[in-house]
């Protein structure tokens, strides 16, 4: 089920090459981008009487408003079962507590007597949080979204997710209630490209938002791309995925369960183990099939562990294993070995990384604190997961003094020279006269 790649024996290429020689997901965007342009433009020019039409193809629901009123939202708080609003409230505690810590400061730097830089952090003004409900409701990515951007200062935040005909067309009552529990009352019943386009738009009640966040599947991600520029994006999201940096000390049924749960996910989902230990390897590969038969989605499980985009990459030691994990650059990362803490310390890409036997990946998709909004694709080495920084834009706020200007006038005028912009010095050389 998981294809084998002994990298054991020689020396490993550079992180370009190596990372191309590794099992990744694949999403073609571009091919979508003739399906999704038009039913964005659609979305501009025709506004409410659009999305209703596409919704009703597309999802088989058609309403007259795509707003969810608040006395659903309500009712999915007071019917939510007890356990799960339970959870959820951990959850949001335990997000809030650690994105609180994220919150940044103004701070003022006086470069010369009488001059002074000051960078301020303000959020951005309005923002649309895109909540998948595909082949499973994201409730608990309501939470991973909501939570960053409120700390932040977001002042206005609107929710879309898709409808659900089972729910009356309403999104899925679980998302609803995590909305309701954050006191998020602005949300749509609408998904894909659509939900996207009314963001950046604006349709029906719902007006235009100034960024878009939260994950979604390549329709979502090419309306993303369509119409960044007009909005700010966290980052194009592809498959999600899993590495795991295991040695002999794993053990092999906690290894094998991880794996199959991030391919629970999608069936273009990855799910790579990189081992010192080849009878790790044997282990692992014995375990997978009866858990695989044993859970709800197997056909999805192993469509993913089977696909190419998963397998398990054998190497040296741990030194290789560490340069295998950074040029793969995972969206999460699993650290089991002896010294597991160590070991995470010298990672350098990675979109979050769980350390030891008694952290995996489920954890941090639900009850770390930590955000699950992550990079994908490799894009872990130049980016990072959703936080509070991700709604926060830094402003330079520049103050001199008559004197401070003067003193580097000089300087100015030497530098626009340079550049043969001879109008900068010029600015500055009349305010000295």
């Amino acid at each position: 089920m998981l294809a084998r790649i002994d990298l054991r024996g020689s020396a490993l290429p550079g992180p370009r090459v190596l990372g191309g020689l590794l099992p990744r997901a694949g999403t073609d965007i571009d091919s979508v981008m003739a399906t999704v342009r038009p039913l964005c433009e659609d979305v501009r020019i025709r506004g409410a009487q659009a999305v209703r039409e596409i919704t009703a193809r597309l999802d088989g629901v058609d309403a007259e408003d795509f707003a969810v009123p608040k006395v659903a939202l309500d009712r999915a708080l007071a019917e939510c079962d007890p356990a799960l609003r339970a959870a959820l409230e951990e959850t949001i505690d335990r997000v809030r507590r650690v994105h609180a810590d994220q919150r940044r400061s103004d701070v003022t730097t006086q470069v010369a007597p009488g001059g002074t830089v000051t960078e301020r952090w303000l959020p951005v003004r309005r923002v649309g949080l895109y909540v998948p409900g595909g082949l499973a409701p994201l409730l608990s990515s309501v939470v991973m979204n909501v939570v960053p951007a409120q700390i932040a200062g977001v002042e206005s935040l609107a929710v879309a997710s898709p409808p659900q005909r089972d729910h009356g067309g309403l999104p899925d009552p679980g998302v609803l209630a995590a909305c309701a529990l954050l006191g998020v009352s602005e949300v749509y019943a609408v998904g894909g490209a659509q939900a996207i386009a009314v963001f950046g738009y604006g349709a029906g009640s719902c007006e235009p938002v100034d960024m878009v966040t939260g994950p979604g599947n390549v329709y979502v991600t090419a309306a993303k791309r369509l119409l960044r520029g007009l909005i700010g994006i966290d980052s194009e999201a592809g498959p999600t995925e899993v590495a795991i940096l295991a040695d002999e000390t794993a053990d092999p049924a906690h290894v094998a369960a991880d794996l199959i749960s991030q391919a629970e996910h999608d069936p273009l989902a990855g799910a790579v183990l990189v081992t010192t230990s080849e009878r790790l390897a044997d282990d692992v590969l014995t375990l997978v099939p009866g858990q695989v038969a044993a859970t709800k989605h197997s056909d999805r499980i192993a469509t993913a562990l089977g696909g190419s985009q998963s397998g398990i990459v054998l190497v040296d030691d741990l030194d290789a294993g560490v340069r295998v994990v950074d040029a793969y650059a995972a969206e999460h990362l699993e650290i089991q070995t002896r010294d597991a803490h160590e070991v995470a310390m010298r990672v350098r890409n990675a979109g979050a990384i769980f350390v030891g036997p008694w952290s995996p990946v489920s954890l941090g998709d639900y009850c770390a604190g930590s955000n699950h909004v992550l990079p994908t694709g490799g894009c872990a080495r130049h980016s990072s997961g959703l936080s509070v920084q991700s709604f926060l834009r830094g402003i330079h706020v520049v103050e001199f003094d008559r004197q401070a200007l003067a003193d580097v006038a000089a300087h100015i005028d030497a530098l626009s020279g340079a550049e043969d912009l001879p109008a900068h010095g010029a600015a500055v050389r009349v305010r000295q006269r």
